[in-house]
C-alpha cells in the first residue's frame, strides 16, 4: 500500500499547503500602515488624474482651434492661388484669341485690298467722299451767303427774290414778301 495515502497524510499535506500559502501571503501582503500609505498614494494619483483630464481637454481644445485656423488659412491661400492661376490662364487664352483675331482681321484686310483694287479704290473712295462733303458744304453755305447778301443789299435782291418795295410815310422804303397773296373776288 505504498501508493495509497491514508487520510491523515492527506490532511497533513493539505495543512502544509495552506501554511505555505499563508506564509506567501504574509510576505506579499501589506500591513495596515502600508495599506493606508498605498491608499493615500492612489488617492493622490486619482486627484491629479482628475485635474489632468480638464487640463488635457483644454489643451486639446486649443490645439483643435489652432488647427482649424490653420486649415482655414491654408484653404483661403489655396483658393486664392487657384483663382490666380485660373485668371492667369484665362488672360493667356484671351491674349491668344485676340492675337488670332487680329491676324485674321489683317488677312481679311489684305484680301479685301487685293480684291477691290487696293490703292486706286481707296483713292477713288476718298475722292468721292471729298466731293460729296464739298457739295454739301457749298449747298449749305450758298443759302447762308444768299441770305447775307440779301440783308446787305436788299435793293438788288428784293425784286429778284419775289418781293416788292413799299414806301413809308417818312420817305424810307422796305422790301415786303407776301406769304399768302390776298384773295381776289372771282368777278374782278
Amino acid at each position: 500500500m505504498s501508493g495509497v495515502k491514508d487520510p491523515f497524510e492527506i490532511l497533513a499535506d493539505e495543512i502544509t499547503l495552506i501554511r505555505r500559502q499563508v506564509d506567501h501571503l504574509q510576505r506579499t501582503s501589506l500591513n495596515k500602515d502600508e495599506a493606508e500609505a498605498f491608499n493615500a498614494t492612489i488617492a493622490r494619483f486619482l486627484t491629479q488624474l482628475g485635474k489632468t483630464a480638464p487640463a488635457m481637454q483644454e489643451a486639446m481644445r486649443r490645439d483643435l482651434d489652432r488647427t482649424a485656423l490653420d486649415v482655414r488659412a491654408y484653404a483661403g491661400e489655396a483658393a486664392g492661388n487657384a483663382a490666380r492661376e485660373a485668371i492667369e490662364k484665362s488672360h493667356a487664352e484671351s491674349l491668344k484669341a485676340a492675337k488670332s483675331l487680329s491676324q485674321a482681321a489683317g488677312e481679311a484686310r489684305r484680301q479685301a485690298w487685293r480684291y477691290f483694287g487696293g490703292f486706286w479704290v481707296w483713292l477713288a473712295s476718298i475722292g468721292a467722299t471729298g466731293a460729296l462733303i464739298g457739295a454739301l458744304t457749298v449747298f449749305w453755305l450758298q443759302g447762308r451767303a444768299d441770305a447775307k447778301a440779301f440783308g446787305q443789299y436788299p435793293r438788288i435782291y428784293c425784286l429778284s427774290a419775289g418781293g416788292e418795295f413799299v414806301d413809308q410815310r417818312d420817305g424810307s422804303r422796305y422790301c415786303i414778301f407776301m406769304v399768302s397773296p390776298p384773295t381776289q373776288p372771282a368777278g374782278e
